[in-house]
């Protein structure tokens, strides 16, 4: 059993599935940085809104208070409905979404597709060639 589990965990499918977990981990951990530190402050400076994770509003306010922020919100009890934060999770994802089509897009461009072989004739289409070929070798009468 130990020699099936070697032999599973060493397939290269396997190799391949771990490289690839990890790299998109980075290339969403970089993703998430151009969103969150280049895409949103444009977008906010466009908008005029100073950030989209200020805006929420209070639906159940047991206390009364007034709250700077969502997490100050929830940590008194109220009932927040997080707009900003939805609306910065989308951005995200769509973000995330564009910067994954362009580098698939990049990667099928720089993978060049071999030209494929023509296939092998058939046996008739050799017969044929054969033939072809001998009634060109003989003089004609």
């Amino acid at each position: 059993m130990l020699k099936e589990f070697r032999e599973f965990a060493v397939k290269g499918n396997m190799i391949d599935m771990a490289v690839g977990i990890i790299i998109g981990a980075a290339f969403g951990a970089v993703v998430q940085s151009l969103v969150e530190n280049l895409f949103m402050p444009l977008i906010s400076a466009i908008l005029g809104a100073p950030d989209f994770g200020s805006m929420f509003w209070v639906l159940r306010n047991p206390k009364g208070d007034v709250y700077a922020s969502v997490k100050a919100a929830r940590d008194a009890g109220a009932v927040v409905l997080a707009v900003g934060l939805f609306i910065n999770t989308v951005i995200t994802f769509l973000g995330v979404a564009l910067a994954t089509f362009f580098l698939v897009k990049a990667i099928n461009r720089l993978r060049r597709q071999a030209p494929a072989a023509p296939p092998a004739p058939s046996a008739e289409a050799t017969l044929l060639a054969e033939i072809r070929d001998l009634l060109k070798r003989t003089p004609a009468r």
